[in-house]
Parts: structure tokens; sequence; C-alpha cells
């Protein structure tokens, strides 16, 4: 298959040891917004959220690569006192930046778990804040396996965590034959690197189209706009 594409051989598809999924953004909406705006307001949460000196971003990344929230909301009121309510609000009201489940990719995921295709997910996510997720979405049930980044404390992009997935899914065979599905084109690039046959994820229709012409026993949409 060529990297982030389509397969070379329609006719001939390659055979799938597994698919692995993202979560984030892939199978559940997720938007802080609305977990930090229940502490101080919708427009002091836009201007956390954006306020270049503090960096959520990459603040947040470090609970996904495994830093606990009691340390890191230390920290971070010590660096910013006047933004501890949106620091701490955001953890409080977590359960509420996930806003719902992307209907179109549970569907697919739905049809591949009947169609028995193994089906992994490796998520960049806090392994304190994960159990509200298991808590409220049941297709995360559907899921062999589920790769937390925080549990293993290393997260996407990084190399080492598609060595866990390669350990993880060694019983079904290798990352070589392994189509991994991420909203990230920075986590895309690394999977790639891995060998993973890796897609960007932009919506539910083209991840199908994506996924038939794989090879991988899905309806076909005629609602895909064809570009």
């Amino acid at each position: 298959m060529s990297a982030g594409g389509e397969p070379a051989d329609r006719e001939k598809p390659l055979p799938v040891d597994a698919v692995v999924f993202d979560l984030g953004n892939v199978l559940i909406r997720w938007d802080p917004v609305t977990a930090v705006a229940a502490a101080v307001g919708a427009e002091r949460a836009a201007a956390f959220l954006s306020d270049e000196h503090f960096d959520f971003a990459a603040w947040n990344a470090t609970h996904d690569a495994g830093r606990p929230w009691d340390e890191s909301e230390l920290a971070a009121i010590e660096a910013h006192p006047h933004l501890e309510d949106e620091i701490r609000g955001y953890r409080t009201h977590f359960a509420l930046s996930l806003v719902e489940e992307i209907a179109g990719t549970v569907e697919i995921l739905r049809e591949l778990h009947a169609a028995q295709i193994p089906l992994l997910a490796l998520t960049n996510w806090s392994a304190e804040t994960f159990p509200v997720a298991l808590e409220r979405f049941d297709f995360l049930d559907l899921f062999e396996d589920i790769i937390v980044s925080g549990e293993e404390g290393v997260a996407k992009p990084d190399p080492e965590i598609f060595e866990i997935l390669q350990e993880r899914i060694g019983h079904l065979g290798s990352l070589d034959d392994c189509v991994f599905i991420d909203d990230s084109l920075a986590n895309v690039a690394a999977a790639q690197e891995s060998g993973l046959d890796a897609i960007h994820f932009t919506d539910p229709e083209r991840l199908r189209h994506d996924l038939v012409l794989r090879g991988l026993p899905l309806r076909e949409s005629g609602t895909l706009d064809h570009r």
C-alpha cells in the first residue's frame, strides 16, 4: 500500500491483520472549551485556551504522556496564579469535553467488529481521565485492546508508542499489515515511519471510502464527494 494513500492494487487488496483507531476527534468529539466554560464561562474559556503564555495544548500533552494531574495543576497555578479557576476547571468538568460520539465512525467500527476484524485503539489520553470515556461510551468495549498513552508514559508521535503497539499486536501480526487511523498529521507521519498503513482522518465518509479501497468489509457509501 502507498503510505497514507490508496492500495496499489485495488483488485487484490492486501490482508489486514487489524485496524487501529485513534479515539479523540475520530470516534469521540473532544472540545476542552466546553469543560473550561463550565467553570469560568465561555469568554474566559476561549481566552484561556488561546493564551500563548499558558499553552494549553502543551500542558495537556503532559497528561497524555503520564504526568499526574495534581502535580501539573499545582505547577501551572504557581506559574499562572490568575488562571487557577481555568486550570482546575478543566479537570473538574472533564466529562463535558467529551461532547459526543462521532456517529459515522462508530458505525464503521461496529461494522468491522461484526465482520470479525481485529480492532485496537491507540490514544493520547490521560490515565486519570480515561475512565470517564470508558464509563460513557459502550462502543469502547468492541476493542480487543486499548493502548492509553498516559498508562504507558509515552504519547504519539513518539516512535516508542508504536513499538508498544507492535508488542501488544504481536499475536495478530505485524504493523506492516495493520491500518492506523488518526486525525493528527504528525501522528500519521510517525505511524507511517513505523511501518503502518496510516490514514489521516477528516470525516467518516472519507474514512469509509479509504477502508473500502483497502478491501475491508464495509458497505460502500454513495454520498462521498469525489474530488
